[in-house]
């Protein structure tokens, strides 16, 4: 199927997908902490193409208690710019912002999308006080979509995937905003390979529901898929 294909499905023109990124210290014995998160707001038009409506982009700056290591420091995030940079509080709440308001003034739902997105999942939830609206909202993970659609590949990691399809790396990969642009590459290439025809489709092997008791599951949406989106998700 092809992303034209999904275009005649109204409920993937209803939805926001927003592309996200974190890069994370992961200091021993405290969750990781968040030092830089990206996203790229797209939507699918009625013509099969992903229209880019925003994104955000910020580093922040960790706990004081935090310490950032020499290995921490290989992307070109040191500790000079993440002392410059803004709370995680102040820029996730900028974020749930920059994501929910507009998508809840146009009447859009919104699923977040990335590759194996647990981690960004773990990550917005410890910070769910400062960005409830992005902490209540399910993802799609375009690395379960990579092993439903390429069962000969071994390796599923963002690199490998974006290999396999001869997309070139960027040369700052693992930056959040490269690997944010990076994964919507291999998006594209996933729904064009893939045998998803409609957003319920995706959602039935990308799914992950948000850290919430009551999140719904993709059988429910699927039961319900008649109801409009704004009735299950934040935004």
């Amino acid at each position: 199927m092809t992303l034209t294909d999904l275009a005649r499905d109204p409920r993937m023109l209803r939805t926001r997908l927003v592309v996200i990124d974190f890069e994370a210290l992961t200091p021993a014995g405290r969750p990781p902490e968040p030092t830089e998160v990206a996203a790229i707001t797209l939507i699918c038009r009625p013509d099969g193409t992903l229209e880019e409506l925003g994104r955000f982009d910020s580093l922040m700056c960790p706990p004081a208690d935090v310490p950032i290591t020499a290995r921490d420091q290989h992307t070109g995030i040191t500790v000079a710019l993440l002392a410059e940079a803004r709370s995680a509080a102040m820029v996730m709440a900028g974020l749930d912002r920059h994501v929910g308001e507009p998508a809840a003034a146009a009447g859009d739902t919104v699923l977040l999308v990335a590759h194996s997105a647990s981690t960004e999942r773990s990550l917005i939830h410890g910070k769910r006080e400062h960005c409830p609206g992005l902490a209540a909202t399910p993802l799609l993970d375009t690395v379960r979509l990579a092993r439903a659609s390429l069962p000969g590949l071994t390796e599923h990691g963002l690199s490998q995937v974006a290999g396999f399809f001869g997309i070139t790396l960027p040369v700052d990969r693992h930056r959040a905003l490269a690997d944010v642009e990076l994964t919507i590459q291999v998006l594209r290439e996933l729904i064009e390979r893939g045998p998803w025809s409609t957003l319920l489709d995706l959602e039935r092997d990308a799914y992950l529901p948000p850290k919430t008791p009551d999140a719904p599951t993709v059988e429910q949406i699927g039961l319900f898929c008649e109801v409009p989106p704004g009735e299950w998700t934040p935004f």
